[in-house]
């Protein structure tokens, strides 16, 4: 019931619209005095005593009147007023001057918050508790708040007390996050409740404002801005809270214009003032044209036009011959791969709910156009399991490594980008980049890169929260748009009311609220037009009754939940849409939605018909997509954390049910909605799962960014055995993606294996703690923390001995033979890797998941190194050449990278720069392409020692500093002596003596200290000879030492190659001394152990000293 239909029952209802004019319902009827109706204009005695007496029985079906609405989460202004002396007037006042005086007061008050769209929540003895933002949003709850407690406060304070003064209010005002719409109590003592800090600290203002004044909390003061004046009255401390709070006192209304924007998003609005910029995007459209391919980046605020620009060029280009291509981003699927790219083929292929996979199979061959065009097999069934589309016909390469597959699904698109092209111009837009997925911005990188020859023309549309990409091309333009001034906003106005002009104080009050944002003037233009405050004549739009000043919308989020509101059925089924996702299908909806079929489908009827949502396809079959991110936001918000929890948990389970496909591509999705409705048990082995299949993809990023929302969700379970279980789990796949894309030496990664190692031990799982060992070793190695590596060591190989189990053999061979490498124990590694690659072989890909790394390529990368020690130093090359050679076999980056640098420092072992410097470059392009930046930095190293070599000293010098740099930054302290020993070298050449010594020392002290002696043989060498740089007789004493301590250590290392380097050093000193015979006698042994590589360098420079001798 309303206030009409209650005048009507009383057969006075031509007072309807007086009532309403006067802002007079059912909530205010208690508080009417003879004195209000006769100001009003009722003036016959008799309608006034029947409206009375129908007052007095009113209060027992006051409660079913009342504007009803589910409980909530809302962000409301809360106020709250008191009358002040109120005790000191019971006593001097008769009870029934008291009672008048009260009533004057409550009604007052009452009134003046109705007039300003409050709500009445309570009367509490001389207090007055309201609302404002519900049941009904309000498009500035808080400035409605503050101009109705200003109202309140100088309405009271001209009031008679009835003793001879005039009474006074105090009023406080707070705004946040509340529950509202429980209903407490039974029958008439029913009221509303609301819980939350905001009712309290409205509450304590209140006590602390003086008589007539108003006092707001920090949070109002910042969605009000400047539209009133406000004076600071410090941190106060008050009552039930911890920490001093900042509170204002309200002086009156401001003069500013401008106010805080609480939320702004994303929308479509009329295309209005673009012209300069659609000419511009036009222009590149020429250019693009003519095959000089062109991108223009929209970028501006939430809100300011962009999607509506590009809308207007594809209006502007459909009588051309062109070829459209639509991507969409979206926030809740950054961590996708691939995913715009997912959701345009769906959409262009017409994909149905109730297709087969055979007809998507087809659908998908005849889009990507296999039929005439020589797309590959592969290729088809690369993309169809990218949709998840299961397919049957047998790949032509089933051991397709992960970055194969990524890097012929790229090929694949860029391909239909060529053939796209070949027919006509493309018109590609790519909304929302800046949610992009790091898969889907790698791609679009070849993308931008590819189309400079094209003729096509991207047009992608940003947020300001993250800087554009591909600045800096020359055929990208960066197109900024700013708001609108105010002419133009008049004529959105006029388009958005179809030509019907509304009054001058509404227009103003749009031209003043919305500041030239398109978006703001489209909402609150509609909510006036849907608000029911306007009456068409037929020429223009006429206050249907008193305009509310504050009734337009001051905020995008307020407007939404107002138009939310307005569409009651709707709003529940939004609410569930909201919950599901930006976009969500008619089929899911309707899974989890409890309401019958026809009742469904009116209601996203109304939800299109207001914009809410847009509409693709034909129900059952249709998908629908919230108009913008924020409309989703201010729905899904308002919901409960527990009715979230509730429908996320049936969403879940309506997609594992209803679309298994989506769940194998996807598993993601289902992993958040399982995580956001608390159900961390069963969203934990999803996110594993989706964790496992980005990895498989090289998205180590999402693969990351997966797994560590299961470690939170992992957090949420109780302690226990199921607990740990899952987080050993996690922690060990998060190992492989961290060494990928932070290095071996990275905290990230350590503190991942060290973590799975406590759980394993915990668990009592020997087979994890074997993993987590051997993840380790490899960041203790890198970080040439020899001792704690031989500690690991140890207990692999006893878990490994206990098991039997050869993979766990392979693990603990593997990690003693990297220490045994650097601690100088060549032979007994090499022995050790080569029965790890056997034993392990089959398990290869096991290796680069977990380790991120393939067993076999670092194997053979070891073996190479130990073989060039040992003396064969053409067997080492095969077998580097063969390492990389599998590495590219499984397009693994990581691996290849980790080959290419082994190869390229055996070509330094050789002294071969030309062949270094290719094998260093080539890493080094991986390495910046992926981000590896330890093997980055050890490649930029051999490419500075190749250039110094190759003949350009000075400049090889200072890249070497450069690179020496860059390698310590990555916290590895691994191979640091070498290098520095071939620093060292690089001065000798230079003839710098003192600084190649200064460097060599270092080196020693650093390989002494971390136990590093595989490189010892070469540093006494190199010492040596930067003393016989520095002359004299006492030196040649020093360096004829150094080179006789290498020798031997070599001798006890079995280092051959090290040897014969360290005795023709010797042997030249002994001949320049006169001893050629000793020098001989010393150098024939070891040359003539060598029964290969007889024309590599080392080898040649003996055997032509031996002949001078």
């Amino acid at each position: 019931m309303d206030i009409g239909e209650w005048l009507r029952s009383l057969g006075l209802q031509s007072y309807e619209q007086t009532f309403r004019d006067n802002g007079i319902d059912l909530e205010i009827l208690p508080h009417l005095t003879v004195e209000d109706l006769k100001e009003i204009g009722v003036l016959a005695v008799g309608h006034r005593r029947k409206l009375l007496d129908a007052i007095d029985l009113l209060p027992a079906d006051l409660a079913a009147a009342r504007p009803s609405a589910s409980v909530e989460r809302r962000q409301l202004t809360l106020m709250f007023v008191d009358l002040v002396g109120s005790t000191d007037l019971s006593r001097r006042l008769d009870p029934e001057e008291l009672r008048e005086v009260m009533r004057t007061y409550s009604n007052t008050v009452a009134g003046e918050i109705a007039r300003l769209e409050g709500h009445v929540a309570k009367f509490l003895g001389d207090g007055v508790q309201a609302y404002f933002g519900w049941p009904r949003a309000s498009e500035d709850a808080a400035e409605q708040a503050v101009r109705a407690g200003l109202a309140v406060a100088t309405a009271v304070s001209g009031m008679s007390s009835g003793a001879g003064g005039l009474l006074a209010a105090r009023v406080g005002i707070a705004t946040g996050l509340v529950v509202v719409g429980d209903l407490l109590g039974e029958g008439a003592a029913k009221e509303e409740a609301i819980t939350g800090e905001t009712p309290n600290l409205a509450a304590r203002l209140q006590q602390v404002a003086e008589p007539g004044t108003v006092v707001i909390a920090d949070s109002t003061r910042r969605l009000v801005g400047d539209l009133f004046d406000i004076v600071e009255l410090g941190s106060l401390r008050l009552k039930g809270f911890p920490e001093p709070v900042q509170a204002w006192r309200v002086i009156g209304e401001g003069r500013a214009e401008s106010r805080f924007e609480a939320l702004h998003g994303a929308h479509v609005t009329p295309l209005v003032g673009r012209s300069e910029e659609l000419d511009l995007t036009l222009s590149r459209w020429q250019l693009a044209k003519g095959g000089a391919g062109q991108v223009v980046l929209i970028f501006g605020e939430p809100g300011i036009g962009k999607s509506r620009l590009v809308l207007a060029l594809r209006e502007r280009l459909q009588a051309e011959q062109i070829t459209l291509v639509s991507y969409a981003c979206s926030p809740h699927h950054l961590n996708s791969p691939l995913f715009p790219f997912i959701s345009q083929l769906e959409r262009e292929a017409r994909f149905a709910p109730e297709d087969a996979a055979e007809t998507r199979l087809k659908r998908l061959e005849l889009l990507l156009g296999e039929n005439g065009e020589g797309l590959s097999s592969d290729a088809i069934q690369l993309v169809a399991d990218l949709l998840g589309i299961p397919t049957e016909r047998p790949s032509t390469q089933p051991e397709m490594s992960p970055q194969q597959r990524k890097a012929l699904l790229f090929r694949t698109f860029l391909a239909r980008l060529d053939r796209l092209a070949a027919r006509g111009p493309v018109l590609m837009v790519l909304e929302d980049a800046h949610w992009l997925d790091p898969t889907s911005r790698e791609l679009f990188d070849q993308i931008v890169d590819r189309l400079q020859d094209l003729p096509v023309l991207v047009v992608a549309t940003f947020r300001p929260e993250l800087p554009p990409p591909w600045i800096g091309f020359p055929h990208v333009t960066l197109l900024m748009l700013n708001r609108l001034p105010q002419a133009q906003v008049v004529a959105l106005v006029d388009r958005i009311t179809e030509g019907k002009a509304l009054p001058a104080e509404v227009l103003d009050q749009i031209l003043a609220r919305t500041e030239g944002v398109p978006l703001f003037t489209e909402e609150l233009t509609k909510a006036v037009l849907e608000a029911g405050i306007l009456r068409y004549t037929g020429a223009r739009y006429v206050l249907a009754g008193a305009f509310p000043s504050l009734a337009i919308p001051a905020t995008l989020h307020d407007s939404l939940m107002a138009r939310l509101d307005r569409l009651a059925p709707v709003k529940e089924v939004a609410q569930i849409g909201a919950c599901i996702g930006r976009e969500f299908d008619h089929e899911l909806l309707a899974a989890v939605v409890s309401m019958p079929g026809g009742e469904l489908a009116a209601a996203l009827d109304r939800l299109v018909a207001a914009e809410l949502v847009f509409r693709r396809g034909l129900a059952p079959a249709a998908t629908y997509v919230f108009k913008h991110a924020l409309v989703r936001d201010a729905a899904y918000e308002s919901l409960l954390k527990r009715r979230r929890q509730e429908l996320h948990a049936r969403i879940a389970t309506s997609i594992e049910a209803l679309f298994p496909q989506l769940v194998e591509a996807q598993p993601e999705l289902v992993a958040g909605h399982f995580g956001e409705a608390g159900l961390a048990e069963k969203a934990i082995p999803y996110w594993l799962r989706a964790g496992r299949l980005a990895a498989a993809r090289s998205a180590n990023m999402e693969a990351i960014a997966h797994l560590r929302s299961g470690l939170e969700c992992a957090q949420a379970l109780p302690p226990g055995a199921s607990r740990s279980r899952f987080e050993l789990a996690l922690q060990l796949g998060l190992g492989g993606p961290l060494i990928a894309t932070k290095g071996f030496a990275s905290r990230e990664a350590e503190a991942a294996f060290q973590r799975a190692q406590e759980l394993s031990r915990e668990l009592q799982s020997e087979a994890d703690l074997s993993a987590a060992l051997k993840g380790l070793g490899h960041v203790y190695h890198v970080r040439a923390n020899l001792r704690e590596v031989t500690s690991l060591v140890e207990e692999t190989e006893a878990l490994a001995k206990r098991s039997g189990d050869p993979v766990r053999q392979a693990e603990a061979d593997h990690l003693a033979g990297v220490l045994s490498f650097h601690l100088g124990q060549f032979q007994f590694s090499r022995d050790r890797f080569e029965r790890s690659a056997q034993a392990g072989e089959y398990r290869g890909r096991y290796y680069s998941e977990v380790y991120g790394i393939d067993m076999s390529v670092f194997c053979r990368a070891y073996m190479s190194h130990c073989d060039w020690h040992l003396g064969y130093p053409v067997r080492s090359l095969g077998i580097a050449e063969k390492g990389l050679a599998v590495a590219r076999e499984i397009s693994h980056p990581f691996s290849i990278a980790l080959a290419l640098n082994y190869l390229a420092m055996l070509y330094q072992f050789r002294q071969e720069p030309d062949a270094a410097l290719k094998a260093a470059a080539e890493s080094r392009d991986i390495c910046t392409e992926y981000r590896f930046d330890y093997y980055g930095a050890w490649a930029s190293l051999v490419r500075a020692w190749a250039i110094a070599e190759s003949g350009r000293l000075e400049e090889g010098l200072a890249d070497f500093d450069a690179g020496l740099e860059d390698f310590r930054r990555t916290s590895a302290g691994l191979r640091i002596p070498h290098h520095l020993g071939l620093l060292a070298a690089l001065h000798r050449k230079a003839g710098n003596a003192m600084a190649g010594l200064r460097v060599i020392d270092e080196a020693v002290a650093i390989a002494d200290a971390s136990l590093e002696s595989w490189c010892a043989v070469e540093l006494h060498r190199e010492r040596g000879e930067l003393l016989l740089l520095a002359a004299g007789e006492e030196a040649e004493n020093q360096a004829d030492a150094e080179f006789e301590a290498a020798s031997e250590i070599a001798v006890a290392q079995g280092a051959r190659l090290p040897e014969l380097r360290a005795s023709v050093a010797r042997a030249r000193l002994q001949a320049a001394r006169g001893m050629r015979r000793e020098a001989r006698d010393a150098l024939v042994p070891i040359y003539s152990w060598f029964s290969e590589g007889l024309e590599t360098r080392d080898l040649v420079e003996a055997r032509k000293l031996l002949a001078e001798l």
